[in-house]
């Protein structure tokens, strides 16, 4: 499985590691607490080939995108 950070996820991270005011370990646990759930869930998700973050899941407004083998889908993990 592929994952995917977009450049704005990125920055968010970098803003909120700023923000801390922490350094590499800050970055870390940012991005950890990020994909805490989503790594539980994906044993579960069959077929699915690529998850992709972005600003909004960095700042915990939007889901990620889950991209399967074979079509294309925002699913819900909550």
């Amino acid at each position: 499985m592929e994952l995917e950070f977009r450049e704005d996820a990125l920055e968010a991270i970098a803003i909120k590691a700023i923000e801390r005011k922490s350094g590499a370990r800050g970055l870390r646990a940012i991005i950890e607490g990020t994909l805490q759930e989503i790594m539980f869930e994906l044993p579960e998700m069959n077929n699915l080939s690529k998850v992709v973050i972005d600003k909004g899941v960095i700042y915990g407004s939007t889901q990620p995108y889950f991209i399967y083998a074979d079509k294309e889908k925002k699913e819900n993990i909550n």
